[in-house]
C-alpha cells in the first residue's frame, strides 16, 4: 500500500523556529565585519544622492544605557532605510569628551584629587578615561548591529577636532559675537564652575520664603509728613542668602502702591494689588490705607538695609509683576540677570558677596565664610530678633540644580566669556524656517528658546576642556584674539593637542614678534585659563568633523532627545549661524523622548528599576532591543521592562514563524520563473494587493520616521491577512497540488513576493533576523545575496493587483468567513465535527439576497477552499433560516453538519468521489490525478 505522505509537498527549511538570537547574532556580526558590510553598503550606492545623518555625540563617561540603545537604534533604522532606498549613507559615530561629566566621573570612580595634580596630568587622566568609555560604548553599539565608520569616529578631544573648533571660536570672535563680561550666571559651588542653561535641571525643594522690612532712609522730601522711623518697604524673597547682596528695591513704575498702616503703628509700602494678602501673612486682619502712589513716585528714594550698614536704592522696572510677593522686588545685581540689568541701567556698582565655593565674602559681615545654605537659618533668626522680619512662609518651589552633581546652584556674577546671541538672533530664528522639524512643534520650541536667550555663557572654570584661545596683554591687560593668533593656536593643537596650552608659555605659542593689537606693545602675554563650554565643543561638530572629515555641509538630519532643543540642536545652530552665516547645519531635525520603566517612572540605580541593554542582549538578543525601539512612539517617553520585552518576543515570533512558513514552502522554487499576472489565481492576487497596501503604508510611515507604524503594520499583516486567512487557505494547494503545477506555483509566487518584500521592509529595524531570512531564501539574479541591506526596497506589484471593486468582494467574503468560522467553532465545541474539513457548510437565506448572489457568482467554485471545509451549499429556506447561526452579513445565516462522502487519505477532504480511481481507492479525484502523474 502506498505511503501518500511521501507524495505531499511538505515544507522544507533549515530556518529554525526558535531564534536563539543571543547565540546567533555574534556570528552574524563576525560575518558582517569580514565582508566590511558598512563600506560595501557605501560602495553599492556610490555616486547616488547622499543622505547623511550626523551623529549627536554621547558623553564618553559611562557604559551603555537604554537611552543610548533607543537613540542609536533609531539612527541605524534611518541609515539602513535610506541605503535601501538607493542613497549614499555615510554615518560617522562621534563622542563628546570634554567637560564636567568626564571630570565628575573620573574623580568619583578613580578617586582622583585634581587639585593635587598638574593640569596636564589631570587632563591626560581624563583623556584615558574618556577613551576607555568610547571603547565600551562602541562595543555595545556594534553589538546592536549599528552600521557606521567605527574605525574613524570623531572625538571632540582629538587634536584635529580641537584645531577646527578653535577656528569656529576665532570666526565668532572676529565678528564681535564673543566678549568677556561680569554678569550673573548659573554657578555650581560644588563643582566651582559656571553652567549653561542646558546644564540645569529643576527639582522641587522645600524653602522658607521671607517678607523683610527695609526702613525708610531718604524719602527725597516727598513723605515728610510721615514718621519715617515707622515707615518700611516690604520685600519678598525665596533665597535668604542673597540678602547681603541687596543694593536696590525694584518697583513697577505704573502700578499702584499703598502706605498701609497697621494697628501696631508701623506703615508698610507695598503694591495695592497684593496688600490684603501680604498684610494677612503679617498677622494683620485690619489696616488703614493712608496714601496711594504710582511706583514712579518712589524712584531714587533710599531704604536702610535690614542688617548691614548700607542703603538700598528704589528703582523702577517693568518686569515687576503683581502675581506674587509684595510688588517691591529685592534686587541683588550679583545674583540675578534682571537685577544686574536694572542696576546697570542706573549706573550702580556690582557687588558679588559670594565666592567660587558658595561662601559669603567679608562683604557679608558676620556671615562671612558661611556657605549660602548654612547662612539661611542664621540670617532668618537674626532678622526675627531685630524685628526686621515681617513674615515667613514655608513652601516647596522649583529650584535649579546642576545636572551633573545634582546639587542646588546659585546665580552669581563672575567674569565670564559670553557669546552674544542677541547679535545674530534674527538670523538664527530665520534659519529655523529652512528645517523640517519632526515633530512639527519642534520649530516653535527652538525659536522660543532662541528668542529668550540674550547671551550664552561659554566659559567654564574646569581643567578638562578646550582652552579658550585668548591671550591677555601684560601691558594694557586687554584680551587678544586675532586671525593670526587663532591660526597659531589651531596649528599648535592639531600638531600637539590642547595640552600644549598648559605646557607652553604664551610667547612660545604666539607668532614671533607678535605685538598687542590694542596698545602696540610686546611686553609679554598671558593665556586665558578657562575652558570652553562642552556645548560649544559638540556644537562645532558640523564643522570640525562633518565638513572637515566628510567634506559636506549641512547634514541631512540631526536626531537626538527632546532636551537637545536647548542643547546640541541649539548650540549647533548658533555656531553655524554665528561663525559661518550659512543657516542651520541640518535639513531635518528629529527628536525622541526619554526611556522610562514599565510604570513610566525615570530609571535610577537607587530605585533598582533600570534596564541594562547588555542583559537584553544576553536574554533576548539585540534584534528584540531594536524591535522595542521600533515598536514604540519614540516622540514621547518610551517604556521598557522585562514584561514589555516578553510581549515583544511574541510579536517577533509571529513574524519569524510567518517567514519560516514562506521559506518552507519555497523549497526548490525558482524566483526567476514567477507565474505571470495573467496566470495568477485570484486569491494570490488578493494577497499581493494586500501586500501592495502594506508597502504603501510602510513607505508613508518611513517617510515620517514613524517606525512603530511599520512594526505594527507588518505584525497586523502577518497575523490578520496571512496567518488568519491567506496562509491557512493555501496550505492545501501548497501541500497537495502538483509540485510544479500552476495552482502551487501561483501560491509560491505570491509567497516569494511577500517574503522578499516584508524582509526588506523590516530589515532596517530587525537587521539580524531579516538578514538571516535573506540568507535562507531563494533570490533573483539582480539580488545581492550577501546581505539584505545591500538591496533596494520593492515597489508595489501593480501588475498583480486586483481592482478596487474586486477587493470589495474579497472584503465581503472575509466578513462572511468570520461568521462561518464562528459557526464551525461552535459545532466543534458541540462535538458535531472535529477538523473543519469534516464539515459541510450551508449558507441559508429566507429571501433573495443580492449580496450573497454576488459572492456566489465570484466565489462559488472556491467556497470550500476559502472556508477550509469539504462542501458548501447555498439555500433559500425560511425553516432552516430560523434555526441557523447568524453571520455578520445581514440576511445570511449558516448551518454546519458533517460532510458527505469519504475522507481522502492524502488531503483529508471529504468527497463522494473517493474510491472512483481503482489505482488509488482511498483518494479523491484531485489527489489521484496528482499521484498518478508521479508514476505511482
Amino acid at each position: 500500500m502506498a505511503d501518500y505522505n511521501e507524495t505531499l509537498n511538505l515544507p522544507q527549511t533549515e530556518f529554525p523556529m526558535r531564534a536563539g538570537l543571543p547565540k546567533r547574532e555574534p556570528g552574524m556580526l563576525e560575518n558582517w565585519d569580514k565582508m566590511d558590510l558598512y563600506n560595501e553598503m557605501l560602495k553599492k550606492n556610490e555616486g547616488k544622492p547622499r543622505f547623511a545623518l550626523h551623529d549627536g555625540p554621547p558623553f564618553s563617561n559611562g557604559g551603555l544605557h537604554m537611552g543610548h540603545a533607543l537613540n542609536k537604534s533609531i539612527k541605524d533604522f534611518i541609515t539602513r532605510l535610506y541605503a535601501m532606498r538607493g542613497y549614499y549613507t555615510p554615518y560617522v559615530p562621534g563622542w563628546d569628551n570634554h567637560g564636567m561629566p568626564i571630570e565628575s566621573a573620573i574623580i568619583k570612580q578613580n578617586k582622583l584629587n585634581r587639585k593635587e595634580m598638574s593640569i596636564p596630568q589631570f587632563r591626560s587622566a581624563c583623556q584615558e578615561f574618556a577613551q576607555h568609555y568610547i571603547d565600551v560604548q562602541m562595543k555595545g553599539f556594534q553589538r546592536m548591529g549599528v552600521l557606521g565608520d567605527w574605525e574613524h569616529p570623531y572625538k571632540t578631544m582629538a587634536p584635529e577636532f580641537e584645531a577646527e573648533e578653535v577656528k569656529i571660536f576665532g570666526k565668532m570672535y572676529e565678528k564681535g559675537y564673543i566678549y568677556k563680561g561680569l554678569k550673573p550666571v548659573y554657578w555650581c559651588p560644588h563643582d566651582e564652575t559656571a553652567l549653561a542653561e542646558a546644564e540645569i535641571e529643576y527639582q522641587d525643594d522645600p524653602c522658607t520664603t521671607v517678607y523683610v522690612k527695609f526702613p525708610m532712609e531718604d524719602d527725597l522730601g516727598k513723605l515728610s509728613h510721615i514718621d519715617k522711623n515707622k515707615l518700611y518697604f516690604v520685600i519678598w524673597t525665596t533665597t535668604i542668602w542673597t540678602l547681603p547682596g541687596n543694593l536696590a528695591i525694584a518697583m513697577h513704575p505704573r502700578e499702584s502702591y499703598v502706605l498701609a498702616k497697621a494697628p501696631n503703628g508701623e506703615i508698610y509700602v507695598m503694591a495695592e494689588a497684593l496688600a490684603e494678602k501680604v498684610m494677612g501673612l503679617g498677622g494683620f486682619d485690619s489696616y488703614e490705607i493712608i496714601e496711594r502712589h504710582e511706583g514712579a513716585f518712589f524712584e531714587n528714594m533710599l531704604a536702610k538695609h535690614p542688617f548691614l550698614p548700607k542703603t538700598s536704592r528704589l528703582l523702577l522696572a517693568d518686569y515687576v509683576t503683581m502675581d506674587s510677593g509684595t510688588g517691591c522686588v529685592h534686587t541683588a545685581p550679583g545674583f540675578g540677570a534682571d537685577d544686574y540689568q536694572t542696576c546697570r541701567r542706573y549706573g550702580m556698582e556690582m557687588v558679588v558677596p559670594v565666592d567660587d565655593q558658595g561662601r559669603h565674602t567679608d562683604y557679608a559681615g558676620k556671615y562671612a565664610g558661611m556657605k549660602t545654605e548654612e547662612s539661611n537659618p542664621v540670617i532668618l533668626a537674626d532678622m526675627k530678633e531685630s524685628g526686621m522680619l515681617f513674615a515667613q512662609e514655608d513652601i516647596v518651589h522649583s529650584y535649579p540644580h546642576c545636572w551633573r552633581c545634582k546639587h542646588p546652584i546659585i546665580f552669581r556674577a563672575t567674569p565670564q566669556w559670553f557669546c552674544s546671541v542677541e547679535a545674530f538672533k534674527e538670523e538664527a530664528v530665520a534659519a529655523c524656517d529652512n528645517v523640517r522639524w519632526i515633530p512639527g512643534w519642534g520649530k516653535e520650541r527652538m525659536i522660543s528658546m532662541i528668542r529668550e536667550r540674550a547671551d550664552w555663557c561659554i566659559s567654564r572654570q574646569r581643567r578638562w576642556g578646550l582652552p579658550i584661545p585668548v591671550f591677555y596683554c601684560k601691558e594694557c591687560g586687554k584680551p587678544v584674539c586675532t586671525p593670526e593668533t587663532t591660526e597659531a593656536v589651531s596649528a599648535l593643537f592639531e600638531k600637539k593637542g590642547s595640552n600644549a596650552w598648559y605646557e607652553m608659555e604664551a610667547c612660545d605659542i604666539l607668532p614671533e614678534g607678535f605685538v598687542c593689537p590694542h596698545c602696540g606693545k610686546s611686553h609679554g602675554f598671558e593665556k586665558e585659563m578657562d575652558t570652553l563650554d562642552g556645548w560649544f565643543d559638540s556644537g562645532s561638530t558640523h564643522y570640525a568633523s562633518m565638513k572637515r572629515d566628510q567634506g559636506f555641509w549641512p547634514a541631512d538630519m540631526y536626531m537626538e532627545g527632546l532636551d537637545q532643543y536647548r542643547g546640541w540642536f541649539q548650540s549647533s545652530l548658533l555656531t553655524a549661524v554665528g561663525a559661518l552665516g550659512e543657516g542651520a547645519p541640518f535639513k531635518e531635525c528629529v527628536t525622541h523622548g526619554w526611556t522610562v520603566d514599565g510604570e513610566g517612572k525615570a530609571m535610577h540605580k537607587s530605585l533598582g528599576n533600570g534596564v541594562d541593554p547588555a542583559e537584553i542582549f544576553q536574554k533576548y538578543g539585540a534584534d528584540l532591543l531594536r524591535l522595542w525601539a521600533g515598536s514604540a512612539d519614540y516622540h514621547v517617553d518610551v517604556r521598557c521592562s522585562d514584561n514589555i520585552f516578553k510581549q515583544l518576543s511574541q510579536n517577533y515570533l509571529k513574524f519569524r514563524n510567518t517567514a519560516r512558513y514562506c521559506l518552507g514552502n519555497l523549497a526548490g522554487f525558482d524566483p526567476q520563473n514567477l507565474v505571470s499576472p495573467q496566470e495568477m489565481l485570484p486569491l494570490d492576487k488578493w494577497a499581493i494587493t494586500r501586500l501592495n497596501q502594506l508597502m504603501e503604508r510602510c513607505k508613508a510611515a518611513y517617510d515620517e520616521y514613524e517606525f512603530h507604524v511599520v512594526s505594527h503594520a507588518i505584525n497586523d499583516f502577518c497575523v490578520v491577512d496571512l496567518s488568519s486567512f491567506y496562509l491557512d487557505i493555501i496550505k492545501d494547494r501548497l501541500y497537495c497540488e502538483e509540485k510544479d503545477g500552476l495552482e502551487r506555483r501561483s501560491a509560491q509566487t505570491a509567497l516569494y513576493l511577500i517574503l522578499d518584500t516584508i524582509t526588506k521592509i523590516f530589515a532596517p529595524i530587525l537587521c539580524f533576523t531579516c538578514d538571516e531570512i535573506w540568507q535562507a531564501m531563494p533570490h533573483r539574479s539582480e539580488d545581492d545575496g550577501r546581505n539584505v541591506v545591500l538591496n533596494v526596497m520593492n515597489e508595489p506589484f501593480m501588475e498583480y493587483a486586483l481592482p478596487e471593486e474586486e477587493m470589495a468582494k474579497w472584503d465581503a467574503l472575509e466578513t462572511l468567513r468570520d461568521g462561518v468560522n464562528a459557526a464551525l467553532e461552535s459545532a466543534r465545541a458541540q462535538k458535531k465535527i472535529g477538523k473543519s474539513l469534516e464539515a459541510k457548510v450551508t449558507l441559508v437565506t429566507d429571501q433573495p439576497q443580492p449580496q450573497l448572489d454576488g459572492l456566489k457568482a465570484a466565489f462559488e467554485n472556491q467556497w470550500a477552499d476559502l472556508f477550509i471545509v469539504s462542501q458548501v451549499e447555498v439555500k433559500e429556506d425560511k425553516g432552516l433560516y430560523s434555526s441557523a447561526a447568524e453571520t455578520p452579513v445581514e440576511g445570511v445565516r449558516v448551518l454546519v453538519e458533517e460532510a458527505a462522502g469519504q475522507k481522502c487519505e492524502r488531503c483529508w477532504k471529504h468527497d463522494g468521489a473517493v474510491g472512483q480511481d481503482a489505482a488509488h481507492p482511498t483518494l479523491c479525484p484531485r489527489c489521484a490525478q496528482v499521484v498518478g502523474k508521479m508514476g505511482l
